[in-house]
Order: C-alpha cells, then sequence, then structure tokens
C-alpha cells in the first residue's frame, strides 16, 4: 500500500505522524510519501517538502508568493503521478490541499480528507467542490459531521487528535524544566509574520508582571536569530521543541489564535488568545468570514470561554488587563470550569487510530 499524506504546518505535521504511527498497525508493509516535517520523518515518511518551505498566512501573503505557491502546486501533482499512490490523504491545509484534491480526483485515485478545511466559517460553496472531489471525509469536531450532513455530504467524526497528543505527552515523563517562579508561557504563533506582529507587545508584558517567570514556546521552523532579533533585552526565557513542557507548568498563557489556544486549553491553563495581521488581509478577512470567535477554543464550545484581542483591541492596556485577570481571581476558575466541559464535547482520545480504522476500511 502506497499513501501520499499532504500537511502543510506544524499542527498537521504532529497528527499526521501520529496517524502514520496509526496507519502501521493496519498496513505494516505500507510506504508513506509525505509534505510535512520532522515527526512524520521520524515516522518513516519520505519527506517531499518539509511545512516551512509552505507557511504563507494571510491574503495578501499568499498574494505576495504566489509564483512560489504555484511552483508547489505543479510539483506535487508531477510528484504524485511519478509516485501513483493507493491513496492520497489531505491533513489540513485547505488552499493547497483543495487544489491538489481536483487533480487526485481526475487521475482516479482515492482521496482521504482528515482535519477538513473549515468550510463552515467562510466559502460553504466549497462543500460542493469537497463532495465531488474527496472520496472519504474523516472530521475532528463534533459539529462538522452535522454541517456536513446538510449538504449531503457523508463525514465521520473521528475525535480531535491533540486528545491523543495531550494523553501521550501526560503518559511520559513530566516536564524537565526547572523555575522559581510561577510561569506564564508566551506562544505567539509558528509563522514568522504573526510572530513579527505580536511578539514585541508580548514582550512588554515580563516588567508588567515582575513576580512571574515568561517563557516563550519557540516554533521548530524558526530560528533563535530571529526570535533574538525581536527579543532584544526583554525578560523572558526561550525553550525549543517543548510547548507541552512549559504548558504543563504553566499558570496563565498568552496565546496567538491557532492550534495552540486548543492545546492550552487541553491543558487546563488559563490564556488570552491574540490575532494581529496584514491590514489587507484582515479587511478581506471581515468580509468573506462567518464565524462569531477566532479561537478554537470559543468556536467549539459556541460561547465565549476565552478572551479574543484582535487586530486595535491587542494592544498594551488590554492585554495587560486580560492578563491580570487571568493570573487571579473568580475568571480564572470559571475558564477552567469551561474547559472541562470543552473537553467533554470534543469526544474521547484515540482520534488517530479512529481515522486509521476508517481509512482502512476504506481502502480493503
Amino acid at each position: 500500500m502506497k499513501f501520499y499524506i499532504i500537511a502543510g504546518e506544524a499542527s498537521g505535521d504532529l497528527h499526521g505522524s501520529n496517524l502514520i504511527k496509526a496507519l502501521k498497525h493496519k498496513f505494516p508493509t505500507a510506504n508513506f510519501r509525505s509534505w510535512g516535517g520532522d515527526l512524520m520523518q521520524e515516522q518513516g515518511a519520505t519527506i517531499v517538502k518539509h511545512y516551512r518551505e509552505l507557511a504563507f498566512m494571510g491574503f495578501a501573503e499568499v498574494l505576495f508568493n504566489i509564483r512560489t505557491i504555484l511552483n508547489n502546486l505543479s510539483f506535487c501533482k508531477e510528484d504524485i503521478a511519478a509516485y501513483q499512490p493507493d491513496c492520497v490523504i489531505f491533513i489540513d491545509y485547505p488552499g493547497f490541499n483543495m487544489r491538489i484534491a481536483e487533480f487526485v480526483h481526475d487521475q482516479g485515485i482515492k482521496s482521504i480528507y482528515y482535519i477538513a478545511p473549515q468550510v463552515w466559517a467562510w466559502k460553504k460553496s466549497r462543500v460542493h467542490k469537497l463532495k465531488r472531489t474527496i472520496d472519504k471525509m474523516l472530521v475532528i469536531l463534533p459539529f462538522e459531521k452535522a454541517f456536513y450532513a446538510k449538504y449531503n455530504v457523508e463525514a465521520c467524526f473521528v475525535g480531535h487528535p491533540l486528545l491523543d497528543a495531550v494523553q501521550q505527552y501526560r503518559s511520559q515523563q513530566k516536564s524537565s524544566l526547572q523555575v522559581d517562579k510561577p510561569v506564564i508561557a508566551l506562544l505567539p504563533g509558528s509563522r514568522k509574520q504573526e510572530i513579527n506582529a505580536m511578539l514585541p507587545l508580548m514582550l512588554r508584558m515580563p516588567a508588567e508582571f515582575p513576580d512571574y517567570k515568561f517563557v516563550l514556546a519557540a516554533a521548530p521552523s524558526i530560528d533563535d536569530s530571529f526570535y533574538a532579533s525581536i527579543i532584544n533585552n526583554a525578560s523572558v526565557e526561550i525553550v525549543r521543541n517543548k510547548t507541552y513542557d512549559v504548558l504543563n507548568i504553566a499558570h496563565a498563557a498568552i496565546v496567538a489564535s491557532g492550534t495552540a489556544t486548543l492545546e492550552t486549553a487541553l491543558f487546563r491553563v488559563p490564556q488570552v488568545v491574540c490575532y494581529k495581521g496584514n491590514w489587507v488581509s484582515i479587511q478581506i478577512a471581515k468580509r468573506l468570514v462567518d464565524i462569531k470567535y477566532i479561537s478554537l477554543v470559543n468556536l467549539i464550545a459556541d460561547k465565549k470561554i476565552v478572551t479574543e484581542l484582535i487586530q486595535e483591541d491587542f494592544n498594551f492596556e488590554r492585554l495587560r488587563s486580560e492578563t491580570e485577570k487571568i493570573i487571579a481571581g473568580n475568571g480564572r476558575q470559571q475558564m477552567i470550569a469551561d474547559y472541562d466541559q470543552l473537553i467533554t464535547l470534543l469526544g474521547n482520545s484515540g482520534a488517530s487510530d479512529k481515522a486509521a480504522t476508517e481509512i482502512a476500511n476504506f481502502m480493503i
């Protein structure tokens, strides 16, 4: 069995690696060729393109890098045609993957979407394209199955793979980080654009809360020199490849919108969610996106659990005030209680195994 897997971000690399691990139990002699990262490679996949070459965030950034993206699309199609896989598995990364899905469909190759595009948020018309080009839909958010059913698309809810990742971490040795103060974690994102936009303001918080130790969880795809150019003399410790170690001991966190908001919730760490992007991209998004919240925590719960500081609201006074609220007080305890309800909504662990079972049943 030959699988071709496409993941374009760090989170996709994590979920892809766990899926490959589960698939190897179903198909012991299977070969995996992937767009992903180090974690997928550790599971035996041949990496065609690393996700750090693929991360473009926002409408404007995509336009600025359109030639690179088009070249990647052409290369991917050629590589799939040469490899002739039995199945292509798409993991998130919708702007790229939905274009490749059309090619895969035209080639008569079976296709599976694991961690489906968030078409419920914007451009719902893309559901029809997914229905036409994808053979099997595996979704990870509890409301997605019902959403797709409205369009006569059968989707299987397998649970959220982050539950597995956190559970796996907790079953192993606890954090090796040594600290002498309560920790406030800084998670400014995994792309240079968002780190540039948000980290400088985050770094003003240590001076406001001297009784706390601020620890920055560095993204694996970003060089230390990049962080150093922003940090200068700010009182913060940088750790690399230890995000879960940081969250495991954190008292609170300041987090860029994205997968990390859900990871922080699963560790039951009170957080402030931040987002600041390119002005042009934001204006376009406002006209296209149909959601009440930007954080996964609030989206899944369908209510405000965490405060979201977006664009102009992401300023010094608001960030200082909201950070103070999650350090102590009733709001902190209520947030943790809401996290517990959120975890129940996400279902039990075992998403990777469930996804592998669905794939095996589909392929046999």
